[in-house]
Protein backbone atom coordinates (compact mmCIF):
# COMPACT_ATOMS: atom_id res chain seq x y z
CA UNK A 1 0.00 0.00 0.00
CA UNK A 2 1.25 3.77 -0.51
CA UNK A 3 1.13 6.27 1.96
CA UNK A 4 -1.78 7.66 -0.65
CA UNK A 5 -3.91 4.86 0.34
CA UNK A 6 -2.55 4.39 3.93
CA UNK A 7 -4.12 8.13 4.50
CA UNK A 8 -7.01 7.22 2.59
CA UNK A 9 -7.68 4.46 5.11
CA UNK A 10 -7.18 6.62 7.98
CA UNK A 11 -9.60 8.80 6.51
CA UNK A 12 -12.12 6.21 5.99
CA UNK A 13 -11.84 5.18 9.66
CA UNK A 14 -12.18 8.79 11.02
CA UNK A 15 -15.55 8.80 9.03
CA UNK A 16 -16.73 5.65 10.32
CA UNK A 17 -19.27 4.99 13.27
CA UNK A 18 -17.92 3.04 16.00
CA UNK A 19 -19.63 -0.27 16.62
CA UNK A 20 -21.69 -1.64 19.61
CA UNK A 21 -19.38 -4.94 19.41
CA UNK A 22 -15.81 -5.56 18.85
CA UNK A 23 -15.11 -7.84 15.50
CA UNK A 24 -13.09 -7.71 12.49
CA UNK A 25 -13.51 -4.89 9.84
CA UNK A 26 -12.02 -4.75 6.74
CA UNK A 27 -8.96 -3.33 7.41
CA UNK A 28 -8.34 -5.02 10.96
CA UNK A 29 -10.60 -4.68 14.21
CA UNK A 30 -13.09 -2.52 15.44
CA UNK A 31 -14.78 -1.91 18.51
CA UNK A 32 -16.85 0.60 20.83
CA UNK A 33 -15.53 3.72 20.62
CA UNK A 34 -12.88 2.44 17.99
CA UNK A 35 -11.33 1.17 14.76
CA UNK A 36 -7.96 -0.28 14.64
CA UNK A 37 -6.18 -0.97 11.07
CA UNK A 38 -3.50 -2.73 10.09
CA UNK A 39 -2.00 -0.65 7.43
CA UNK A 40 0.81 -2.94 6.09
CA UNK A 41 2.69 -6.37 7.20
CA UNK A 42 5.71 -7.39 6.17
CA UNK A 43 6.20 -10.73 5.23
CA UNK A 44 8.11 -12.53 8.11
CA UNK A 45 11.01 -13.70 6.09
CA UNK A 46 14.41 -13.09 6.81
CA UNK A 47 17.73 -14.63 5.28
CA UNK A 48 20.70 -16.14 6.98
CA UNK A 49 22.56 -13.43 7.00
CA UNK A 50 19.79 -10.87 8.18
CA UNK A 51 19.68 -8.40 5.17
CA UNK A 52 16.16 -9.20 4.11
CA UNK A 53 14.79 -8.34 7.49
CA UNK A 54 17.27 -5.12 7.30
CA UNK A 55 15.94 -3.92 3.68
CA UNK A 56 12.09 -4.57 5.36
CA UNK A 57 12.83 -2.53 8.93
CA UNK A 58 14.35 0.20 6.27
CA UNK A 59 11.11 0.11 4.26
CA UNK A 60 8.66 0.28 7.01
CA UNK A 61 10.53 2.75 9.14
CA UNK A 62 9.90 5.05 5.89
CA UNK A 63 6.69 4.73 5.67
CA UNK A 64 5.95 5.10 9.34
CA UNK A 65 7.94 7.88 9.07
CA UNK A 66 6.50 9.98 5.95
CA UNK A 67 3.01 9.13 7.35
CA UNK A 68 3.64 10.69 10.34
CA UNK A 69 5.06 13.61 8.43
CA UNK A 70 2.08 13.80 6.36
CA UNK A 71 -0.28 13.45 9.64
CA UNK A 72 2.05 16.33 11.20
CA UNK A 73 1.71 18.44 8.63
CA UNK A 74 -2.44 18.06 8.23
CA UNK A 75 -2.90 17.86 11.59
CA UNK A 76 -0.11 19.68 13.90
CA UNK A 77 2.62 18.33 16.14
CA UNK A 78 1.87 14.81 17.67
CA UNK A 79 1.97 13.00 21.44
CA UNK A 80 4.40 10.95 21.70
CA UNK A 81 3.56 8.00 23.53
CA UNK A 82 5.70 5.04 24.91
CA UNK A 83 3.04 1.79 24.95
CA UNK A 84 6.01 -0.04 27.86
CA UNK A 85 4.30 1.76 31.06
CA UNK A 86 0.69 0.64 29.62
CA UNK A 87 1.91 -3.24 28.90
CA UNK A 88 3.54 -3.27 32.52
CA UNK A 89 0.27 -1.25 34.04
CA UNK A 90 -1.89 -4.29 32.68
CA UNK A 91 0.69 -7.23 33.34
CA UNK A 92 0.16 -5.94 37.03
CA UNK A 93 -3.98 -6.30 36.52
CA UNK A 94 -4.46 -2.57 35.76
CA UNK A 95 -7.46 -2.64 33.28
CA UNK A 96 -6.64 -0.80 30.02
CA UNK A 97 -9.50 -0.15 27.68
CA UNK A 98 -9.04 -1.01 24.08
CA UNK A 99 -7.53 -0.24 21.83
CA UNK A 100 -4.99 0.39 24.27
CA UNK A 101 -4.34 -3.14 25.70
CA UNK A 102 -4.02 -4.36 22.44
CA UNK A 103 -1.19 -1.80 20.81
CA UNK A 104 0.52 -1.91 23.88
CA UNK A 105 1.54 -5.53 22.45
CA UNK A 106 2.50 -3.95 19.32
CA UNK A 107 4.29 -0.64 18.75
CA UNK A 108 6.88 0.35 21.35
CA UNK A 109 5.47 3.89 20.60
CA UNK A 110 2.95 5.58 18.69
CA UNK A 111 2.70 9.11 17.58
CA UNK A 112 -1.01 10.49 18.67
CA UNK A 113 -3.01 13.39 17.31
CA UNK A 114 -6.18 15.05 18.46
CA UNK A 115 -8.52 15.75 15.80
CA UNK A 116 -12.08 16.83 17.25
CA UNK A 117 -13.43 14.42 19.33
CA UNK A 118 -11.35 11.66 18.52
CA UNK A 119 -7.84 10.35 18.75
CA UNK A 120 -5.86 9.58 15.82
CA UNK A 121 -2.34 7.06 16.46
CA UNK A 122 0.16 5.50 14.15
CA UNK A 123 2.56 2.77 15.23
CA UNK A 124 5.06 0.41 14.17
CA UNK A 125 5.44 -2.96 15.31
CA UNK A 126 8.40 -4.11 15.06
CA UNK A 127 9.52 -7.95 13.68
CA UNK A 128 10.38 -10.51 15.62
CA UNK A 129 10.85 -14.74 15.73
CA UNK A 130 7.24 -15.18 15.80
CA UNK A 131 5.26 -11.58 13.79
CA UNK A 132 6.33 -9.73 11.01
CA UNK A 133 6.90 -5.94 10.85
CA UNK A 134 3.02 -4.00 11.32
CA UNK A 135 2.15 -0.39 10.33
CA UNK A 136 -0.92 0.23 12.65
CA UNK A 137 -3.25 3.64 12.95
CA UNK A 138 -6.00 3.74 15.31
CA UNK A 139 -9.08 5.74 15.62
CA UNK A 140 -11.01 6.03 19.02
CA UNK A 141 -13.02 8.26 21.37
CA UNK A 142 -11.40 6.96 24.51
CA UNK A 143 -8.49 8.79 25.31
CA UNK A 144 -4.76 7.11 25.75
CA UNK A 145 -4.16 5.74 29.55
Amino acid sequence: MTTAQHLAVIERLRARAFPARRGPSDVGTSGPGYHLAELARGDGLGDDDGTRRADEADQFDAEHAALAEILTLRFGEPWYMSTWSVQVRGGEGEEIPEPWRELSGGPRFLYLWRVEDRWLAIGLAEADEERPFRLLAVVTATDPP
